[in-house]
């Protein structure tokens, strides 16, 4: 059965594109989601046309997500889409406070009960911030971000059913409606800043600066971790079935670019291990050479640094 139209407070049922434009107001960068779901409605990087966002190169949809009143009523003009917010971008971190699965034991409690006790454990209050409802009944609280930090995306660090959505990720805003119901506003305070407990909580603590000898360890178990990574994709990919091949070599290149990324592989010796893999395979040389440079450029663009150990 389809679900209700979340109702303004003037009584009209407000229509996606209004929905997208008013979060764009806030300064929120938007991007169309798949009416009646959660997935994002644009292209992926193999079906990239290359033109217009696409001209300078793939943008996926944290680069393309704009606050633009013309771009958004151009997105919106043909179909109902879903509005998707993308939290980076928009300076803003979501926790999200999700529900038990529906088999889950009944006394389970939902991720609202469990950051509440995470508040009375902290002696803080529960903040008073922007929240909607989700489709499934659960909560999203709106923080502004910390300046200067990048703050990435968590699951579970806060405690169970709770994650967070920051850089890299993003949240189904109010207006949108999705089988399981709408999301709506439960209450429409302005975002408040992150508090300084709960940064805490989502910052690991920095280790001390490894000595000499440990870093020269770590640099060859590395390089060693990347010699068998590179024998395990470039065996994947010459037993590619008919049909699998193009894209089992592109997901190798995604997986091995960032060990070109960190220094433990030179970039010739994965380009030539694909390449040859490649063609064992049955790809034709110049479309393994395209697939290989587009995975591993993407790989590359997408893993500035070494994670953390």
């Amino acid at each position: 059965m389809t679900q209700p139209t979340p109702i303004r407070r003037d009584g009209e049922r407000p229509s996606p594109l209004d929905a997208a434009l008013s979060a764009a107001e806030r300064g929120w960068h938007v991007f169309p989601l798949r009416p009646g779901t959660k997935r994002p409605a644009l292209h992926g990087e193999e079906q990239c046309p290359q033109i217009r966002d696409c001209a300078g190169g793939h943008r996926k949809w944290e680069d393309r997500a704009t606050t633009d009143p013309e771009r958004i009523r151009r997105a919106w003009a043909d179909r109902p889409f879903n509005i998707g917010i993308a939290t980076g971008p928009s300076q803003l971190l979501v926790v999200d406070l999700d529900m038990p699965k529906p088999n889950s034991n009944q006394d389970t409690p939902d991720g609202a009960t469990t950051f509440t006790a995470l508040c009375e454990r902290a002696g803080e209050p529960v903040p008073a911030t922007y929240r909607t409802r989700t489709a499934s009944g659960g909560q999203h609280l709106y923080f502004t971000a910390p300046p200067g930090f990048r703050m990435p995306n968590s699951a579970g660090r806060l405690g169970q059913r709770i994650d967070t959505r920051a850089w890299g990720g993003y949240v189904v805003a109010p207006g949108s409606i999705t089988p399981a119901g709408p999301y709506s506003v439960l209450d429409d305070h302005v975002p408040a800043p992150l508090p300084g407990w709960l940064h805490s909580l989502l910052t690991p603590p920095r280790s001390a600066s490894p000595s000499r000898a440990a870093l020269v360890d770590r640099a060859v178990r590395c390089q060693r971790y990347a010699l068998r990574g590179l024998e395990a994709e470039t065996a994947s990919v010459a037993r590619a079935m008919q049909g699998e091949r193009n894209s089992t070599l592109l997901s190798a290149a995604r997986a091995l670019g960032r060990f070109i990324a960190w220094g433990d592989l030179p970039r010739d010796v994965v380009e030539e291990a694909l390449q040859r893999a490649g063609e064992a395979a049955g790809l034709a040389p110049k479309a393994c050479a395209a697939t290989i440079r587009s995975g591993l450029n993407w790989s590359i663009a997408h893993n500035p640094q070494r994670r953390a150990a």
